[in-house]
């Protein structure tokens, strides 16, 4: 089991309590890339998997210090569980991650609903894409 954690959407933004708490028990190890689309769903976006090497998600992994403790936070947080709305907002689960030095195994949320009504973020880079939805 890894202790790796790929984020790709609200984690990544500095004001989030679940982001904060992720940093105060995780420790950022590199940028990296996987496969699929992601789309804007409002307040937040999904990743969608995808076989196709061309279409990469983009986003940062971190070490967890305690996995079962930040993995059972996160769900909460990412709607996942047998506790929760279902079918779930997402679902926790393994994808390589691409890092500029080697291919990792790491715990990714994907998204679990339909995306009929969604926006694709065509560059896959969900910072990228807040910065030039509202630039200043």
């Amino acid at each position: 089991m890894t202790n790796l954690l790929f984020v790709y959407g609200t984690l990544l933004q500095a004001d989030n309590d679940f982001a904060i708490y992720m940093r105060s028990n995780c420790k950022f190890t590199s940028f990296g890339t996987t496969t699929g689309l992601l789309y804007d769903l409002g307040e937040y976006p999904g990743l969608v998997k995808t076989s196709q090497s061309n279409q990469l998600v983009y986003g940062s992994i971190y070490q967890m210090q305690n996995p079962s403790e930040v993995l059972k936070q996160l769900d909460f947080y990412e709607g996942v569980g047998p506790d929760e709305e279902q079918p779930n907002l997402y679902r926790r689960g393994l994808a390589q991650i691409n890092t500029q030095n080697e291919i990792v195994e790491a715990w990714i949320y994907i998204y679990n609903r339909s995306i009929n009504d969604a926006i694709l973020i065509s560059e896959g880079d969900y910072v990228l894409y807040l910065n030039k939805k509202s630039p200043g």
